[in-house]
């Protein structure tokens, strides 16, 4: 599931194969930008903001969300492509790489000035140069009435978790995620262990929460409705939250360890 630090990895695996080099190709295949065409244009950084990736290359930056299903792979001249060339968004080339961006979520082209207005309404990033806990934990506790996973999902209070980390978080730190900010007694802690989880797994290509790097063993809660909760043997519970209707999530918790 990709989250703020899978979006990190790609970004700078993209960036170590690209930057400073001339597309010698440009293929958007997205209807709403697909007369542009950047080839001949230099790329001068791929970084992440969030869950967002953002290529600048001239005067422009490409976008990109991988939402649920989306991934960017880069691949040598004449190599074959691990997905179906009908899932691909946009395909760039250069003299050495050719980097495909398959389904994803949102893919534009937009002028670089546009860039900060385009993300404006994120808060501070998990794993960015920007990252601040007391502005995070200020927008969080803005709303006490929100339940504490639907709080931490909001990107707006900060950018970089997805559903994985906000069970998992709520787990670690003994939270209902229903439980309400208000009635959360220390919400600087919460931010605090998001930051140093997600840093933890920033270089990892497989995400850790429990420690144990065992597979079947990484999470606490995430995905195990009906097994035994790792701590006290008590079954996992399984729930939908979410923003609205049309943003509900799958939540795991353990009813015994989380109060």
């Amino acid at each position: 599931m990709p989250e703020g630090d899978t979006v990190y990895r790609t970004a700078h695996n993209l960036d170590a194969a690209l930057h400073g080099a001339r597309l010698t190709r440009c293929d958007v295949r997205v209807p709403a930008y697909a007369t542009v065409d950047l080839t001949g244009e230099i790329v001068h950084e791929v970084v992440s903001r969030g869950k967002h990736l953002l290529m600048r290359v001239g005067e422009y930056s490409i976008h990109s969300h991988l939402k649920m299903e989306g991934s960017w792979h880069l691949y040598r001249h004449g190599s074959a492509w691990k997905r179906p060339a009908f899932q691909a968004r946009i395909v760039l080339e250069t003299a050495e790489w050719v980097a495909v961006g398959f389904e994803l979520g949102v893919l534009e082209v937009v002028p670089l000035n546009r860039e900060a207005e385009l993300l404006a309404y994120l808060g501070p990033d998990l794993l960015g140069a920007d990252w601040d806990a007391a502005e995070a934990t200020r927008r969080i506790r803005e709303r006490p009435d929100r339940p504490v996973a639907v709080a931490l999902a909001d990107q707006g209070n900060l950018a970089g978790l997805g559903n994985e980390y906000v069970n998992e978080l709520c787990f670690l730190r003994g939270l209902l995620p229903t439980r309400p900010v208000g009635e959360a007694t220390d919400v600087p802690a919460l931010v605090d262990l998001a930051r140093r989880l997600i840093l933890a797994n920033r270089d990892r290509t497989e995400r850790i929460t429990t420690g144990n790097a065992r597979r079947g063993m990484q999470s606490w809660v995430f995905s195990r409705a009906g097994q035994p909760c790792r701590r006290c043997g008590t079954l996992i519970e399984r729930g939908t939250l979410g923003r609205s209707e049309l943003e509900l999530r799958n939540t795991f918790w353990c009813p015994r360890c989380q109060t």
